[in-house]
């Protein structure tokens, strides 16, 4: 079990050092293609409902993975508490890519961090 651990605490500080994943290859799913769904939730009377589901399961599992390794970050990230923690995510995320557009084609999960360190760190 301790390999395990230790294999677990390696990749998370891979995933809080600067700049994108670094020695890990992520998928093809950027933060321009994550925005399209998150935007699209909230102005598409049609599919709507499907985007921001889309959206927001992405978000989910990105973080349900950060809070399974929350000991190993040591304090860095606190999710906001709640029900509503994907739209509340969403919605940072969101601001987050269009202030930073020019990073649109950076790794969604790199843009997810970003988001969680920039949006919601402990005080």
């Amino acid at each position: 079990m301790k390999p395990i651990k230790l294999a677990i605490a390696a990749l998370v500080v891979v995933a809080f050092m600067e700049g994108p994943a670094v020695g890990a290859e992520l998928s093809g799913y950027t933060v321009e293609k994550l925005l399209e769904p998150c935007v699209e939730g909230d102005n598409d009377s049609r599919w709507g409902a499907a985007a921001e589901a889309e959206c927001e399961q992405y978000i989910k599992g990105f973080t349900d993975a950060v809070v399974m390794l929350e000991s190993a970050i040591e304090g860095q990230i606190c999710l906001p508490a709640g029900g509503n923690r994907a739209d509340e995510i969403r919605w940072a995320f969101m601001r987050w890519a269009h202030k930073n557009y020019g990073d649109r084609g950076m790794p969604a999960a790199d843009g997810l961090m970003a988001v969680l360190k920039e949006s919601f760190p402990c005080q």
